[in-house]
């Protein structure tokens, strides 16, 4: 090495150092960043989390894998606040990260959904008290007997040559890599309870900002089945069936995959869903587009008054 490249690489050392120590910093450590007992507040996307964000006092603010996880206090709880992203794979690694580096007490999640029961309608509030994952399926072979199965089970009606299946799951207390398969994961009894007690107390809005308002009044629906895959559908027929089949009052993307790992690790959990479309059933166009921000705002208004309940326990 010259005496006259020593100073070109001294300066090249110096600018890098500059240059890394103007990146923003995430929070990386494995280990538990906050001690505090806390409620998780989880939303998919964005705007489900606004009204959330825009009532709680945020005291921090961590970086978990490129998500911002909101500590603070909402409706009389110490809370963190996270977005989960869309669909499955996304809802079940956010979970578990808040589980690795939080004490979590319990799960909350609050966001839309559309709607299959025929007797609900968009805008309404419905609180499950268990969640399947319905598109964990096998595509049957067709044969000239019909559908072959062969060593699936096929405990629930099929969509064509789709037979939804359950999965199988390990559990924290349980046996080491003894696996079960489950379909429904329960919303927490107790989580439930306090739900079934602000239900007939929560004022729900009707219209969206831009004027269009919905036919009658919003409510709170507590109890029934709720599923979860990883598809958006918009689809008349295949709604039908998952009705007549789960008898689901609204379908989504991610709370069955939150709630099978709040149930593999033995967190209470519970979760909040406005109908922002009828799944392909409305009479024109779907309707998300139009009510999606007064559907995400019910949920949160309800899981505000959920909160404000649970913390006068």
């Amino acid at each position: 090495m010259s005496r006259k490249t020593l100073p070109l690489i001294k300066l090249t050392i110096l600018l890098t150092l500059l240059i890394v120590g103007c990146q923003p910093t995430q929070t990386q450590s494995t280990a538990s960043l906050d001690s505090t007992p806390r409620l998780v507040i989880m939303s998919a996307f964005g705007p489900e989390m606004e009204k959330l964000r825009a009532e709680a006092e945020i005291t921090d603010t961590l970086v978990i894998n490129g998500r911002s996880h909101h500590v603070g206090q909402l409706a009389g709880n110490d809370v963190v606040i996270l977005l989960s992203g869309v669909s499955m794979v996304n809802a079940a690694m956010t979970t578990q990260a808040v589980i690795d580096h939080f004490n979590v007490e319990a799960i909350i999640f609050s966001g839309i959904a559309g709607g299959v029961n025929p007797n609900l309608n968009i805008g309404d509030v419905v609180v499950p008290a268990q969640w399947g994952q319905y598109q964990e399926q096998l595509f049957a072979r067709e044969t000239a007997q019909g559908w072959d199965t062969g060593w699936s089970s096929a405990e629930f009606g099929n969509f064509g040559m789709m037979f939804p299946q359950n999965v199988s799951i390990t559990r924290k207390d349980g046996a080491t890599d003894t696996e079960k398969e489950h379909f429904w994961f329960q919303t927490d009894p107790a989580m439930l309870d306090v739900a079934r007690r602000i239900a007939n107390d929560v004022h729900l809005e009707k219209c969206a900002a831009q004027g269009n308002c919905l036919a009658g009044d919003p409510k709170v629906v507590v109890g029934g089945n709720g599923v979860s895959g990883p598809t958006f559908v918009d689809n008349a027929e295949y709604r039908n069936w998952v009705w007549e089949t789960f008898q689901a009052d609204a379908l989504d993307m991610e709370t069955a995959a939150v709630a099978h790992v709040a149930y593999v690790n033995g967190v209470p959990f519970i979760a909040f869903r406005s109908l922002s479309d009828l799944a392909g059933g409305g009479p024109g166009e779907n309707e998300i587009s139009t009510f999606f921000q007064v559907a995400a705002d019910n949920s949160a208004t309800t899981v505000i008054a959920y909160l404000a309940e649970w913390s006068a326990q």
